[in-house]
């Protein structure tokens, strides 16, 4: 499940409108919008207080790029990281 599809998930669960939403976790209706509608590049911050109404946060992963993926599409500079 990702981001788009957790927030509306969890927002229709609770029967919260976009507004509630907003109101609730401290950010304007139109972060709300733009999060549900799946804008590439959001605060992070912003992201995590939304998250933090419903018990949840955003946080880093480690890609393991051993275990079958490739560094194809990848910027050079990660490229050379490919042995964590």
């Amino acid at each position: 499940m990702d981001l788009v599809e957790f927030v509306k998930y969890k927002r229709r669960y609770y029967g919260h409108k976009q507004q509630d939403l907003a109101d609730m976790s401290g950010v304007g209706l139109h972060f709300i919008r733009n999060m549900e509608q799946g804008k590439k590049s959001l605060q992070l911050d912003k992201v995590n207080q939304v998250l933090a109404v419903y018990k949840a946060e955003m946080a880093p992963i480690a890609i393991h790029l051993n275990q079958g993926r490739t560094t194809k599409g990848l910027p050079k500079k990660f490229k050379d990281l490919h042995r964590w």
